[in-house]
């Protein structure tokens, strides 16, 4: 028996027949063992190849039909009444799971963002103040170690912490998106809060869940008067409180009241107790606001939070504290919102020809239409 021979041969006559290689080279196997098996009882059969063919297609034949049955059993199933829906999210269950603990943190952000939230990776890329290239790099390293380790949905103190800084993320690329044509993505916010929701519902007693929820309406509130009907930015001193909603600030400012007279204090609580004094009716508690980013500021430094904080500071103090403050910050070079708060604090000063630069150097680096339709308006000379 020419054996070799018979082991290439046989194969190919059955990818011609049924165009699966590493199938046909299971079944020619199965008919190998066999033959070894029947031919030294049986005698070899005249032509050991049509012996081997026909034995291996029967063995094909057989899987087919096996698998055949398997996708109608599949296809049936799905016609069937769905099962009840639990408690548990399938979109939080792979929120979750992309927040396993196998990835850096910073990888189940970008992660999260891509999978759940559907952010480009350009979006995220602004999110994290990193060359897109990078985030291309650092998403599929973390769904290369996601595939390889495995993800399962478990709820600890730490993956809690990244899902709400996903969360927090996701709402702020759409309530102010970092490119494109439009101000707003309510597609995104939308997903951030109801996800916040979910959670919540899992875990109700949590103070900095319900924060994170409650700055989240409180925000969105004001969505409707943040644009002109042309589409223009309208800033928060300027909007029509009259077009803010006022069913989410109740429920907003409901949640944190609890969730601050609880404790401890929070991140989340803390931005979502500035939030609420926004909305407060009447002139602005500036002096409120500056009191609670200073303790922001101690709970969870960083950049951002010196550069709101500067804010506050120049309208209850005066624009050259605020000034001073913004000297202090570091990083935020190539991000355009440190310059156009510049821009606006030099403005308050009265140095017009430097308020112009700053908001002129803070429109070439937002990729936001809106945002850079306002600021080259505020970098124009007056006349």
């Amino acid at each position: 028996m020419r054996e070799e021979l018979l082991r290439e041969l046989a194969p190919q006559v059955l990818v011609r027949r049924y165009g699966r290689f590493d199938a046909c080279e299971d079944a020619v196997q199965e008919a190998l063992l066999a033959a070894a098996t029947q031919w030294p009882k049986d005698g070899v059969p005249d032509n050991p190849k049509a012996w081997l063919v026909t034995v291996a297609s029967r063995r094909m034949i057989d899987e087919i039909r096996s698998e055949e049955a398997r996708r109608r059993r599949e296809v049936e199933q799905a016609y069937e009444e769905p099962p009840e829906v639990s408690d548990q999210d399938d979109t939080l269950t792979l929120l979750f799971m992309c927040c396993h603990p196998a990835l850096t943190p910073a990888s189940q952000i970008s992660l999260t963002l891509r999978a759940v939230g559907g952010l480009s990776t350009a979006e995220i890329a602004g999110a994290f103040l990193v060359p897109e290239s990078t985030m291309a790099q650092r998403i599929s390293r973390a769904k290369a170690t996601i595939k390889k380790s495995g993800a399962t949905f478990e709820l600890t103190p730490n993956r809690l912490d990244v899902v709400m800084h996903v969360l927090y993320l996701i709402f702020n690329e759409g309530y102010t998106a970092t490119s494109g044509p439009d101000l707003h993505r309510a597609d995104l916010t939308g997903e951030a809060i109801r996800l916040a929701r979910t959670v919540r519902r899992l875990l109700p007693d949590d103070g900095e869940v319900a924060g994170l929820l409650a700055l989240m309406l409180l925000t969105d509130a004001r969505r409707a008067a943040r644009t002109s009907v042309d589409g223009a930015l309208i800033t928060l001193d300027e909007q029509d409180r009259s077009l803010w909603d006022k069913d989410l600030i109740g429920e907003g400012v409901e949640l944190v009241t609890a969730a601050l007279s609880r404790g401890p204090l929070g991140p989340y609580q803390l931005q979502a107790a500035i939030a609420a004094v926004h909305t407060e009716e009447g002139e602005t508690d500036w002096p409120q606001i500056v009191a609670l980013y200073e303790l922001l500021a101690r709970v969870a430094p960083g950049p951002m939070v010196t550069l709101n904080r500067a804010v506050a500071v120049a309208m209850a103090r005066g624009p050259r504290e605020g000034l001073a403050l913004l000297d202090t910050i570091e990083g935020l070079d190539g991000h355009h919102r440190l310059h156009a708060v510049r821009g606006h604090l030099l403005e308050m000063a009265g140095e017009e020809r430097a308020a112009r630069e700053s908001y002129a150097r803070a429109a070439a680096l937002t990729a936001s239409v809106p945002e850079r339709r306002y600021l080259e308006e505020k970098g124009r000379p007056r006349p």
